[in-house]
């Protein structure tokens, strides 16, 4: 079978496709005939040694996707040959056939595309988790998402909406926030021309944002928690700028707000029970066509250096996603 290999550490035109032994389902597991898979920002990194993960090479990029159970290992009995899923496996999916714990499976509908799928489980996973389990949003409340049109910020955007909270999406060009707007977003704030604290309490009428949504970080991020109203969230989703910030702890106690981490992958293997409801949510929303995930493009295995290149230029607006 075919893979998508990092075998160095390094950019991801040193990324190559080669045949590969298929995979056996081990006890416990089930292979999967991948049918479709997403790339996010952290493949970027993890390619060239730079994320907090670092598996052993070769190994493929790609942490999530959709597609057929093959074969089922001894001791399971959840899936079986022709059943439709979706799943995450932190790294390993840019391949036809992968061999997955069962626990890391969830069954997709016949309703909802593979394409479709495959992108929802890390950035939409990521932000149902960060709004529903870390920041308990509550309908009328007013998010403020940073990055609003990558893949995270996008999914950021229309999950607050339809939870019913106000959202100021905020990216650094028109362009980009006029995609926001066209996911939902209720206002918009360009924070390469306009000050990001000032212009959010202007927005909130002083009050300041309830929750914050930053997977950005760097200098954004102490301007935002600046601009949060009394007992606001601050939610750390990642740090896409590069740049770790160093935040005041004066802040915290002036504003009585908090800043609370979001770990999804973490929270995967202390609460699997909350990830299925989580991810059972989503594809009702799917159904239901309240979430309608935006794909960016779609390209052949052979061309996931290509994809990673446009994540990691800020070109991407939505999921990319890969058809081995």
């Amino acid at each position: 079978m075919k893979a998508c290999l990092c075998k160095s550490l390094g950019p991801a035109s040193d990324l190559v496709v080669e045949d590969i032994p298929e995979p056996v389902a081990a006890p416990g597991e089930v292979v999967v005939r991948v049918r479709a898979c997403a790339l996010n920002f952290f493949d970027t990194l993890i390619i060239q040694g730079k994320y907090q993960f670092r598996p052993e090479l070769p190994f493929s990029p790609s942490a999530e996707f959709a597609g057929v159970v093959e074969t089922a290992g001894e001791g399971v009995t959840a899936f079986r040959p022709g059943d439709r899923v979706m799943g995450y496996m932190r790294w390993g999916a840019a391949r036809e056939k992968v061999a997955v714990r069962a626990q890391d499976l969830v069954p997709l509908p016949e309703e909802v595309a593979f394409e479709t799928a495959a992108g929802l489980m890390v950035t939409y996973g990521t932000t149902l988790h960060a709004y529903r389990d870390r920041a308990g949003l509550r309908a009328g409340e007013t998010v403020a998402v940073l990055g609003a049109s990558g893949g995270v910020g996008q999914a950021a955007v229309e999950i607050a909406a339809i939870m019913g909270a106000t959202v100021i999406a905020c990216a650094s060009s028109q362009e980009k926030l006029a995609f926001a707007e066209s996911l939902g977003a209720h206002q918009t704030l360009d924070y390469s021309r306009q000050n990001l604290k000032e212009t959010l309490k202007e927005l909130t009428g002083g009050r300041g944002v309830d929750v914050v949504y930053d997977p950005v970080g760097g200098e954004l991020s102490e301007q935002a928690l600046r601009a949060t109203a009394w007992e606001g969230r601050f939610l750390v989703v990642g740090f896409a700028s590069g740049d770790i910030p160093k935040i005041p702890l004066n802040l915290l106690l002036l504003k009585g707000c908090d800043m609370r981490g979001v770990f999804w992958g973490e929270a995967l293997t202390r609460d699997p029970d909350g990830q299925r409801k989580n991810m059972a949510q989503l594809l009702d929303w799917v159904r239901e066509g309240r979430l309608k995930p935006h794909v960016h493009a779609v390209y052949p295995l052979e061309q996931v250096a290509e994809a990673l290149e446009e994540i990691a230029a800020r070109r991407v607006r939505g999921k990319v996603i890969v058809t081995p």
